[in-house]
């Protein structure tokens, strides 16, 4: 089994929280080696009773591919990161990992749904996009914020950078 690509997404009403989140980042899983640019989060009010608004994402890729089989771990320890900067049991970031694969791109969540498949420790894969015909495109359940073009074209580039990089690792 193919090693993925470790994509996090951030999601803020707090920029200035960036920074110190970035580095606990970079402490856990390694150097980034892309980040976003800001991305409006306007398609659901979902987190603003807890978090405020306007919030923004930030995506953070991350330099060393990890195992498939990690993503419900390294949700877990997003979801420690969460309450780390939480503040009164108020979250001030969402932090979201993922993997990316060539075929795929796959978040990491603790809610169930139909179309999500549990990875245990009460975490569940949800397909956001596949790959198909040169694009990365969206599923009929996709999170609206992964169908705008800013996200498609920064995980686009990670999926070049990712390519390259097992090209580059598994060329004998």
């Amino acid at each position: 089994m193919l090693p993925a690509k470790l994509v996090i997404g951030v999601l803020t009403e707090e920029k200035g929280l960036l920074p110190g989140v970035a580095g606990a980042l970079v402490d856990r899983f390694g150097p980034a080696d892309m980040v976003s640019c800001w991305m409006p989060f306007s398609d659901t009010s979902y987190y603003e009773a807890e978090m405020g608004g306007p919030l923004f994402r930030r995506v953070f890729s991350f330099s060393r591919l990890v195992g498939q089989e990690g993503l419900a771990d390294i949700k877990g320890r997003t979801n420690a990161l969460e309450d780390a900067f939480s503040i009164n049991a108020r979250r001030r970031v969402n932090i979201d990992p993922g993997l990316l694969l060539n075929a795929r791109f796959l978040l990491a969540t603790a809610k169930d749904h139909a179309h999500r498949v549990c990875i245990g420790k009460g975490i569940f894969a949800d397909l956001t996009l596949v790959y198909r015909a040169g694009a990365f495109r969206p599923l009929p359940w996709t999170f609206p914020d992964y169908t705008e073009p800013l996200m498609i074209d920064f995980l686009t580039d990670v999926r070049r950078r990712y390519d390259a990089l097992l090209h580059h690792t598994f060329k004998e």
